[in-house]
């Protein structure tokens, strides 16, 4: 519910929003808080104007207790629902409408100021998303187990990277045991695969592709067809790009840490 705050500016409190977005545990939903913070952060907004912490008084039996909660902007909610788990029905749908009708927008606004970490962030946010609308979408199209949406996976990286598999990228990138390839690229390989999986997940259910085989044919032809587009303009095939130092989750700590930093004692309110 929408409420204003002392100087007329309206607000919605988090504790409120928690319940309406169907997050029983507070403690689960201050970790979507904290990671909607830093996507503020990365968009250029002033976290603390956006996420105000504030404690009110509420009761618990006989007594009082104060607990903490944020007066969030409207900016704050949508962050929010971009962050939410996506398989709460109601943060599925909120974050299909933002993604494309807001979300794109903001980042637009934004991006070409950004320095390398931050466009990463951006767009491996934009990524997540997309994959998980993908992911929907495939099975609906009839990619059903774990070893179907596997291969599905695999011919999309194959067709962008010129036949090599998820294990072989990873191998390239000489990462460890546990590390996502998607976290190790810089911000030109993720648009690539942005591109890939959004322009994937439109096919599929714009031409109503039916079958767990002709799901996995439409990713690997939509992937080497941007692979294509690379090659027509000069551009660096994805697997002989950088791969950069720093992982999107090193990034997300820093932010954090600079978060806390600007925070009064050097401690968020969502820190336990």
């Amino acid at each position: 519910m929408i409420q204003r705050n002392r100087n007329g500016s309206e607000y919605w409190s988090a504790r409120e929003l928690a319940i309406a977005l169907d997050y029983v545990q507070w403690r689960n939903f201050e970790k979507v808080i904290k990671r909607a913070m830093i996507a503020c952060e990365n968009s250029g907004h002033n976290v603390l104007d956006d996420f105000a912490e504030v404690s009110k008084i509420v009761e618990a039996g006989a007594t009082h207790k104060s607990t903490k909660d944020y007066e969030l902007s409207r900016y704050a909610c949508y962050l929010i629902v971009q962050n939410g788990d996506p398989r709460k029905e109601v943060i599925a749908l909120g974050q299909t409408y933002f993604a494309i009708q807001t979300y794109r927008q903001e980042v637009a606004d934004h991006f070409n100021e950004l320095d390398e970490d931050n466009r990463r962030l951006v767009v491996r946010g934009d990524i997540k998303q997309w994959n998980q609308m993908l992911a929907e979408t495939a099975h609906n199209a009839g990619v059903i187990t774990n070893e179907e949406f596997a291969i599905f996976q695999n011919a999309g990286y194959m067709g962008l990277y010129g036949g090599l598999d998820v294990d072989d990228i990873h191998t390239r990138k000489q990462l460890e045991v546990g590390q996502k390839i998607l976290d190790y690229m810089g911000s030109t390989e993720l648009i690539a695969n942005l591109f890939r999986i959004s322009q994937t997940e439109e096919k599929l259910r714009k031409d109503k592709i039916q079958g767990a085989e002709r799901a996995t044919s439409v990713h690997y032809n939509v992937g080497k067809e941007v692979r294509n587009a690379i090659e027509k303009i000069g551009g660096t095939m994805p697997e002989d790009l950088p791969t950069p130092e720093k992982s999107i989750q090193q990034i997300e700590k820093e932010q954090m840490e600079r978060l806390r930093s600007k925070a009064k004692n050097g401690k968020l309110m969502l820190d336990e």
